[in-house]
C-alpha cells in the first residue's frame, strides 16, 4: 500500500456523539484514501502502546484500561475503518489490508516502534500486523479472539452449550440479510453481544447501550463492521501465506479468561509463535477489558516489563 498519510481533525462520522475522556485527545489519521479515529494520551515520551478493540465496540472498549496505561505509556485507542468514529471504507476488510492503515495511522502520529494490545476483531487484525510489520512491534497482547484460520474453529458447534458462542460467524456471512433484520434493532443487538458474552450482566450500563448501538447504526457501521467477518476467509488465507513465510518472532501474550471464547490462546497462538506466554483471567467473560480492567492493566504493563 502507498503511503498517503496526513493528519485531520475533521471527524467522518458526525452522526455519532464524540465521548471525551480527561487527559486524552481526539485524532483523525487519512491513510491512502480511509481516515481512521486516534484517542491518544498519557505520557508523550513513554513507550507507545496501540489499542485495538472488536466487535460490536469501538475505541471505548478500553476505557477503563487506558487511565491505568496511560501512567506509564504513550497511550493510543483507535477505532479500525468501520468502527466508530472512523470512516466506513468501500475497501476490503480483510485483516492484512485493515492492519496496513493501523499501522500507517500509528506511524503518522510519529510512532515507529510500538506495543499493541487488541480484544477481538481487533486481535485478528493485531496478528496480520504482527506478521506484516513485526519490525515494528516491541510485542502484542492478543484478547480471546478466533483469528481467521488460526484460533477460529472450523466448525461452528451445534451443540446449544457451546453455539451461542459463534452462532453470529455463519449469520454475518449472509450477504444483506443482516442489515434487513437489524435496522432500528441495533440496541437490541448489541445488548445481546454485550449482556450473554460478559459474565456479569450488569458490567455494561444504559449509556454503553445506547453508544455501541449508535456507533453500529451511523452511516453504515452495521455493513462495515460485518465486512470483517465477510472478508475473515480472505484474511485467514492472507495469514497463512504469511506463516508459510515466517512465524512470530516478537513477543506474543494470549490473554484469556475464566469464562470466554477460546480457552486458551496462548496455546492456540503457539504453533505459529515462538515466543508465546499466557494468562488467564478470572471472573470474565468474552469482554476482559470491560469486566476485570485491573487485571487486564496489570497482565499487560507484567508482559511488558518482562519482554525487555
Amino acid at each position: 500500500m502507498e503511503n498517503f498519510v496526513t493528519i485531520s481533525e475533521s471527524n467522518p462520522v458526525r452522526d455519532l456523539p464524540l465521548h471525551d475522556r480527561a487527559g486524552f485527545t481526539h485524532r483523525w489519521v487519512d491513510t491512502d484514501g480511509v481516515r481512521l479515529h486516534a484517542v491518544e494520551g498519557g505520557r508523550p515520551t513513554g513507550p507507545a502502546l496501540v489499542l485495538l478493540a472488536g466487535f460490536p465496540q469501538t475505541w471505548r472498549a478500553w476505557e477503563k484500561v487506558m487511565h491505568g496505561l496511560a501512567r506509564r505509556f504513550r497511550v493510543i485507542a483507535v477505532d479500525l475503518p468501520g468502527q466508530g468514529h472512523s470512516e466506513r471504507w468501500e475497501g476490503s476488510y480483510d485483516t492484512h489490508t485493515v492492519a496496513a492503515h493501523v499501522h500507517a495511522t500509528v506511524e503518522a502520529l510519529g510512532i515507529t516502534e510500538y506495543w499493541l494490545a487488541a480484544h477481538d476483531i481487533g486481535a485478528w487484525v493485531a496478528f496480520s500486523l504482527a506478521l506484516n510489520h513485526e519490525s515494528h512491534l516491541r510485542g502484542v497482547a492478543l484478547l480471546d479472539a478466533g483469528i481467521p484460520g488460526i484460533t477460529l474453529p472450523q466448525a461452528i458447534p451445534t451443540d446449544p452449550a457451546q453455539a451461542w458462542k459463534t452462532w453470529h460467524f455463519a449469520f454475518h456471512l449472509v450477504p444483506d440479510l443482516p442489515e434487513t433484520l437489524l435496522a432500528g434493532r441495533e440496541r437490541d443487538y448489541v445488548a445481546w453481544f454485550l449482556k450473554a458474552k460478559a459474565l456479569d450482566p450488569g458490567t455494561f450500563d444504559d449509556a454503553d447501550l445506547d453508544h455501541y448501538a449508535a456507533a453500529l447504526a451511523a452511516g453504515g457501521g452495521l455493513h462495515a463492521c460485518l465486512a470483517y467477518y465477510r472478508d475473515a476467509a480472505k484474511s485467514a488465507r492472507k495469514n497463512h501465506q504469511a506463516l508459510n513465510r515466517q512465524h512470530l518472532t516478537v513477543p506474543v501474550l494470549g490473554i484469556s479468561s475464566s469464562h470466554g471464547s477460546i480457552p486458551d490462546m496462548a496455546a492456540s497462538i503457539s504453533p505459529w509463535a515462538d515466543n508465546i506466554t499466557g494468562v488467564t483471567i478470572a471472573g470474565a467473560g468474552h469482554f476482559i477489558p470491560d469486566e476485570q480492567p485491573e487485571a487486564v492493566t496489570d497482565a499487560i504493563i507484567g508482559f511488558i516489563d518482562g519482554s525487555h
